[in-house]
């Protein structure tokens, strides 16, 4: 590389470092976080459904209301939050940190039901009268469009006037047609040439169509906008009601107070000390296997744990328990990308700086494509999905990008600057002078293991059929996320919540969530029995005094049907966009393979989780998710040396090329797969609870993806190859220099 190229290069990376860096710190100071429920509590609302003119308010329709609810909070920008139905008309909200409770009240408990109107003529029989917005009346005719028609809404500046308007998408623009050309046959100045846009029985808006309108014609196209001099919050919280669709029931505010927190001071101090742990040795462990540039890394993870953080806090993110422990969890997979550049450099070898930057530039292919995969997962999960899945896609989205930041630019500066400067003239303190003694364990193994494919897949095979025989004949211990569940209330004297929270999980309840509010304890747990109710309330009373029952009711599921579709076709959708993606960037072949080693870990985490009777629950589902970005991270990571090595060598077999590439790259698995085993040991011996649970879920998908990559995905690339070889052989780089082609080094 020239010299000024990379002087250019150099500079351009400390430029971005100190603008990051510089915006990360006012953010961290000026921004304070918004926690979850489980970390500071929030407000809790009970909501009645009542009968409608059309519905009647049974479990069915306050169903239907409570996933048009969950649409409306997520617009609001609430993450995590809890709903449920209880008994048949009666959906508990609980919203965690939310900046007025008052407008959240007001935005989520309004029916919201939109209609198109014909303004008549004075000789026409009006259905009905509302007043327009200066207060006379308009003669409405039947609505020839409701909100069903509306796709999506948007506010915006009015451009030709003071204040913001709320731009409407219809479904079916026909109708929208029909309605302007039958008003435009009224004579410019007429009532009757005005379309009334009603919302809850109220006229917002009754634009007169305009002159250049022909009669009969109409309005073409499939949108128009609603105007009415609104203000930017009145604009905002329209266009939210508009997407998020109509109450089938109307519901009215029966209770609404402060809750505590779901977790105890003791739970979330163990939970914090295990998490320092855990990233101490991740720190300890990269400074004693790669020495100065180990300690280089550690400088730029911290700075990596400081730029993800600002940026949830920018976006306003709500922290929880599970997703703090996911952050940390981040940062461990965040060495990934070091490790591999690391390792490239030792493969490179020959003058430090130079060795340092190839290693970068030699890894990037692998960093971008299983960064790009994560993405794209990321992101039609937040398009798709929607609750605390979608809310996963967020963090997940955050993640990725300040681990490419780090990786790329930041690690990357600081190790050129550290091995030019007098402490890069010892080649044994870089630790990147010397190969590792897991590199040299690989020198001495052949790359021909996987040269029967069968016997590998025989052996996973038989591991599928044992997780799914655990899914068949134990089934899964769905959590009260999933199953719903028990709520039960008691008035209390003076209790603590953590004694209430310790005497409740001695009873036989450890995942029962209690929580205190003006002077009450709240019981969330699965369903149970009327002996099982009467062990909970006496635990309660045994530390909190007599606790007479407020409250006992059937609560319904929090994560409801229809988001557990909408999840499932956002994860099916995301693994088809990486299958192309990856068929792309290197074959179908390539592709199929890490599917099916995807599906191979989804199933044996299942199939773990049911034989050990562990609890599926919302904390699972997100670890189950963070598994399924692991296990494409580290296919894709192997593929792309199989695609650079059959570059390179185009007459061996493509056994011995996939065998070559996981040898290969067995020292980035294995210095990877150490650092996240110690934050997830830490947080599995010191974490409580379904964090441990949380932990042992992705300590599996560790283990099973890491294996599955050698049993499943290269085995099955192996026979596809076998069975159409050739196929996509076109996409492969130029060879790279080694250790052994000095001369490359340049």
């Amino acid at each position: 590389m020239p010299r000024t190229t990379a002087r250019r290069g150099l500079l351009t990376r400390a430029f971005l470092s100190l603008a990051v860096l510089a915006a990360t710190t006012y953010l961290l100071l000026t921004t304070a976080p918004r926690l979850g429920l489980d970390l500071r509590g929030g407000t809790q609302l009970v909501l009645e459904t009542r009968d409608s003119p059309t519905t009647k308010a049974d479990a069915a329709s306050t169903d239907r209301t409570l996933e048009v609810l969950r649409r409306r909070v997520d617009a609001l920008g609430v993450a995590e939050p809890m709903l449920a139905r209880t008994g048949t008309n009666r959906i508990v909200v609980e919203l965690p940190d939310v900046r007025d409770p008052a407008e959240a009240v007001a935005v989520i408990g309004r029916t919201a039901a939109l209609s198109f109107h014909p303004v008549l003529g004075p000789a026409a029989t009006p259905e009905r009268v509302l007043p327009d917005e200066s207060g006379q009346g308009l003669p409405l005719g039947g609505a020839a469009l409701s909100g069903d028609g509306v796709t999506d809404a948007r506010a915006s500046r009015d451009p030709q006037g003071a204040g913001w308007v709320v731009g409407i998408e219809f479904r079916d623009g026909d109708a929208w047609q029909r309605l302007t050309a039958d008003a435009a046959c009224a004579p410019p100045g007429d009532p009757a040439r005005r379309v009334a846009i009603v919302l809850d029985d109220e006229v917002i808006s009754s634009p007169q169509v305009d002159p250049s309108v022909g009669c009969g014609v109409g309005i073409l196209g499939d949108s128009t906008q609603i105007t009415g001099r609104f203000s930017q919050a009145e604009a905002r919280d329209l266009a939210l009601l508009v997407t998020a669709g109509a109450l089938p029931v109307p519901v009215d505010v029966a209770e609404q107070r402060t809750v505590g927190p779901t977790l105890g001071a003791e739970a979330i101090e163990v939970s914090a000390r295990a998490a320092v742990i855990g990233l101490a040795l991740i720190a300890a462990f990269l400074v004693a296997v790669y020495r100065l540039a180990g300690l280089v890394a550690v400088v730029a993870l911290v700075g990596y744990a400081a730029v993800s953080y600002a940026a949830l806090l920018a976006i306003g993110a709500t922290l929880t328990l599970p997703g703090l422990a996911g952050f940390v969890l981040a940062i461990g997979m965040a060495v990934d990308a070091t490790v591999l550049a690391f390792e490239r450099a030792r493969e490179v070898g020959g003058f430090l700086p130079r060795a340092a930057d190839r290693g970068f530039r030699g890894a990037l292919p692998a960093i971008v494509d299983s960064n790009v995969t994560t993405l794209l997962a990321a992101g039609l999960l937040f398009l798709l999905a929607s609750g605390p899945v979608r809310g996963f896609g967020v963090t997940l989205t955050v993640g990725v990008l300040a681990s490419m930041f780090t990786s790329l630019v930041l690690t990357r500066l600081l190790l050129v600057l550290t091995l030019s400067s007098p402490l890069g003239r010892w080649p044994v303190l870089s630790g990147l002078a010397h190969e590792g003694r897991v590199r040299r364990w690989v020198h001495r193994r052949s790359p021909d293991f996987l040269s029967r494919p069968r016997r590998w897949l025989t052996g996973a095979l038989v591991a599928v059929g044992l997780a799914l025989a655990g899914l068949v004949v134990v089934g899964p211990n769905l959590g009260v996320e999933f199953t719903g569940g028990r709520m039960l209330e008691y008035a209390v004297q003076g209790a603590n919540v953590d004694e209430v929270r310790d005497a409740v999980a001695d009873a036989g309840f450890p995942r029962a969530v209690v929580q205190l509010s003006d002077g009450a304890v709240t019981v969330r747990t699965e369903p149970v029995g009327e002996a099982a109710v009467a062990r909970i309330q006496e635990a309660v009373a045994s530390v909190a005094g007599p606790a007479e029952e407020v409250r006992d009711e059937r609560i319904g599921p929090s994560l409801g049907a229809e988001l557990r579709v909408r999840a499932l076709v956002a994860l099916g959708l995301a693994v088809v966009t990486q299958l192309i993606y990856l068929a792309v960037r290197f074959d179908w072949r390539l592709g199929l393979a890490v599917v099916a080693a995807l599906a191979q870990d989804v199933v044996l985490v299942l199939g773990i989780f049911a034989w050990l009777g562990k609890t599926m629950d919302g904390v699972f589902l997100a670890a189950l998710l963070t598994v399924i970005g692991y296990s494409v991270n580290d296919s894709v990571v192997v593929f792309d040396r199989v695609r650079e090595l059959r570059g390179q060598r185009r007459r061996e077999p493509f056994a011995r090329v996939v065998g070559s590439a996981v040898l290969q790259t067995l020292p980035r698995t294995v210095n990877t797969g150490i650092g996240v085993l110690f934050v997830l040991g830490a947080l599995l011996l010191l974490g409580d609870g379904s964090l441990a649970d949380f932990a042992l879920a992705l300590l599996l998908g560790l283990v099973v993806g890491t294996v599955s990559t050698v049993a499943t995905a290269g085995p099955v690339a192996v026979l596809l190859d076998r069975r159409w070889p050739g196929a996509g052989r076109r996409r492969t780089p130029a060879p790279r220099p080694t250790r052994q082609d000095r001369g490359a080094v340049v």
